[in-house]
């Protein structure tokens, strides 16, 4: 494993060190509902996770040794719970940056009961440099990310080859990322970057994108976009 070099991203930045300054998100916190507030107060404790806490230990947040997920941007939290319960035998990390969306999962996880779930309210770049070991993951999944669709915020997308690097040293060694997305644009430029990068392997049997793997959810969202005929796009690149 590679030895760390630095304890926080504010380290790093007067090492010299390159960090991503343009925000792949617009901090929109919108108003908490009192579910959602209440969950915060009850379960913060029990399933958040703190940036200011630094590297993380999987097996003593979780109490096992299972292989971890990290997704990136889990929105509301729905599909991101439902995946929780559905795999038992792996521990999941969501992170998002607005608030109601991790009040709203964690009040979600638990009234479905599920216990292999940890959330961070903080930017996923930061989360990765500070907190996720290197060659720790399992999987890391990035459903749906904002599109920044005008050509003069492509800048802002959170792809991009330094991302995909820094994904790459995060995964295990036959660990996956797994993308998706509904803007084709984007796609084609997800392809774009993983192909270009060196580490990864293109799990598609056509050597571009792959049919909806049935562990991710099927959103409300995506169901409407199909009734209206928009594609979807799924990337799975596996570390070698």
């Amino acid at each position: 494993m590679t030895e760390r070099t630095h304890k926080t991203v504010e380290q790093a930045e007067q090492e010299g060190k390159y960090i991503r300054k343009v925000r792949s998100f617009v901090k929109r916190e919108g108003r908490l509902t009192k579910g959602q507030a209440a969950a915060l107060d009850l379960y913060w404790q029990e399933m958040g996770l703190n940036h200011e806490d630094g590297l993380l230990s999987f097996e003593s947040v979780f109490g096992n040794d299972n292989p971890v997920v990290l997704e990136i941007g889990f929105g509301m939290g729905t599909s991101l719970v439902e995946m929780a319960k559905n795999a038992p035998s792996l521990n999941f990390i969501g992170v998002e940056v607005h608030r109601p969306g991790v009040g709203a999962c964690i009040a979600l996880a638990k009234e479905q009961e599920v216990t292999n779930l940890r959330v961070y309210q903080h930017d996923a770049i930061e989360v990765l440099a500070d907190c996720i070991p290197d060659e720790s993951l399992a999987t890391v999944q990035l459903f749906f990310p904002d599109p920044w669709h005008k050509k003069k915020h492509h800048k802002r997308r959170i792809v991009s080859p330094e991302f995909v690097e820094t994904i790459r040293q995060k995964l295990a060694i036959g660990g996956v990322f797994h993308m998706a997305t509904d803007w084709e644009n984007y796609a084609e430029c997800m392809l774009e970057d993983m192909q270009s990068s060196l580490g990864y392997k293109n799990l598609s049997e056509t050597n571009d994108y792959i049919p909806r793997p049935d562990n991710r959810p099927l959103t409300k969202f995506e169901q409407r976009g199909h009734r209206l005929g928009h594609g979807v796009w799924d990337l799975q690149f596996k570390r070698t």
